[in-house]
């Protein structure tokens, strides 16, 4: 299908710009008696800077997320692909052609949009096969391809239905199918589950899932459940304040943070962090912290070698299900015990901060609450961040 390239993408909005989407918050001054408030996004004279410096290389056919917390910038990035946004500076390629100043509609991609956007007067069928009608596209090819994006959604016999009459996992499968009919090169998708109930959203997690091994195109997503990332995308793109944290698989993304705040975003519950030390006994690296002393795995020992990574104070990181009760260990007070079916979430305070530990039920039935457990972790599931700038020193 295509291959999307983004290089040096820029987006900074104006001051009329940003007032017309509801940007001029940036610009407010706080009221008499009112702190000012942290600004996330960097403002300069020309405007509110949305995307900052974006480099991606999309694969033909593959599945990228854009994941990050509201107002990063990841839905800006989409709509810049779209041609909904100017590009303020950047250049971005479509299938090998510089498309900047390309139209939305000769772009050949489409998008799913968070709100469906159907036209509630017509049927699902004349919904799906609307964009095909006004390009003329023969009648029969028409239903051909309606009935085919219909069978594979599993809507076949919603096609004489009006919006209005389906539920919203339904109507969602409507707006994907409108969109697929095109056969576009690039597939774009903003959000499109945000509107669904928990149990419709996993269901139309895996329904995107299939959908994707059944059409031939490039998938953008955009999302800031980091589950959806999780488990859609080939490759998921970790945004904060218009810039890029992090590009990598899933699995690279979680086992490897490339700094604190990707290591708290992906994951839940989110990562525990202690005041530590880094240490260095014999030419290897050890973390200390509360009392205790771990060895860090070789792997992560040969990474800091190689980065020269001296002695210094560190935020330690460890995931909640990498916490074991042990003999010997951080000393932890449980405040809640939360029974998740097959595990329990002890939340604990260690030197008055929040610390989560998983523990496995085995179907056993435990009654920590208010107890004093010893917390201990191995050196393979330690993370050390700089505490200068929050970078991971394996990296």
């Amino acid at each position: 299908m295509a291959e999307v390239l983004l290089k040096n993408i820029k987006k900074i909005y104006t001051d009329n710009e940003s007032r017309k989407k509801g940007r001029g918050k940036f610009r407010q001054q706080p009221k008499e008696g009112e702190e000012e408030k942290k600004v996330s996004l960097q403002i300069t004279d020309e405007g509110v800077v949305a995307v900052q410096e974006f480099n991606l290389d999309i694969k033909d056919k593959e599945f990228i997320v854009l994941v990050g917390p509201s107002g990063c910038g990841k839905s800006t990035t989409l709509r810049m692909i779209a041609g909904l946004e100017e590009i303020t500076s950047g250049e971005l390629y479509i299938d090998g052609n510089l498309v900047n100043n390309v139209e939305p509609k000769d772009r050949d991609i489409a998008m799913v949009f968070q709100s469906y956007a159907l036209y509630p007067h017509m049927t699902v069928y004349d919904n799906m096969a609307y964009s095909l009608k006004i390009k003329h596209v023969d009648k029969a090819e028409i239903d051909r391809k309606v009935r085919e994006a219909a069978e594979i959604l599993d809507i076949t016999q919603y096609l004489d239905r009006k919006p209005k009459a389906l539920s919203g996992g339904q109507r969602q499968r409507v707006a994907i199918g409108r969109a697929i009919v095109r056969n576009p090169k690039v597939l774009l998708m903003d959000e499109p589950l945000s509107n669904l109930d928990a149990k419709l959203r996993n269901q139309m997690r895996s329904e995107i899932i299939k959908l994707r091994k059944k059409i031939n195109t490039t998938f953008v997503y955009v999302t800031h459940d980091q589950i959806e990332a999780m488990t859609l995308g080939d490759r998921i793109v970790v945004m904060k304040d218009g810039y890029i944290q992090q590009i990598g698989t899933p699995q690279e993304v979680f086992d490897h943070p490339a700094n604190l705040f990707v290591s708290g975003f992906i994951g839940t519950p989110q990562m525990n962090y202690f005041d530590a030390e880094l240490v260095i006994r014999e030419g290897s690296y050890y973390v200390e912290t509360k009392g205790i002393s771990v060895k860090l795995a070789e792997d992560k020992q040969l990474r800091l070698k190689e980065n020269d990574v001296k002695a210094q104070p560190v935020t330690l990181g460890v995931r909640p299900e990498h916490l074991t009760i042990a003999e010997e260990g951080i000393n932890g007070q449980v405040e809640v015990s939360e029974l998740m079916g097959s595990s329990l979430h002890l939340h604990m305070t260690v030197d008055g901060k929040d610390v989560i530990c998983i523990v496995p039920t085995e179907g056993r039935k435990v009654n920590y609450d208010g107890k004093q457990l010893k917390l201990a972790f191995t050196g393979d599931v330690a993370h050390v961040f700089s505490r200068e700038d929050q970078h991971n020193l394996e990296y």
